[in-house]
């Protein structure tokens, strides 16, 4: 198995700018990634990083200044609860919905069944 390289963030730099150049001459992000010598993955991360010194914390969206502060590290466990809530609900609601399909299409069913045996 080959032993992970970390790149500096000079060498990233410069491969996502060579990574620019390829990709408006038309290639494929395979290609390109070929041609960096990284995986595909690794670029997408390096392209989705934000450029400088990566903070201490991890955050998933830039909410502004305000989290950047110390009281910011509560502000962000405040999102990430609601984050889970709104999940749940959310995954909730879709239960709710297979549940009543189902039972719309065993009702639906039983009604074409029973249609078909009263015109016999």
């Amino acid at each position: 198995m080959a032993k992970k390289k970390r790149h500096s963030r000079v060498e990233i730099a410069s491969k996502l700018a060579q990574a620019n150049d390829l990709a408006t001459q038309g290639k494929l992000q395979s290609e390109i990634a070929r041609t960096l010598g990284v995986s595909v993955m690794t670029l997408h991360r390096w392209r989705k990083a934000p450029p400088g010194p990566q903070p201490a914390f991890i955050a998933t969206h830039d909410t502004g200044p305000s989290d950047r502060t110390p009281a910011g590290g509560n502000r962000i466990a405040e999102l990430q609860l609601e984050n889970a809530r709104l999940r749940r609900l959310v995954i909730d609601l879709l239960l709710e919905k297979i549940k009543l399909e189902e039972a719309a299409r065993e009702s639906q069913k039983s009604f074409s069944d029973g249609r078909k045996r009263a015109s016999r």
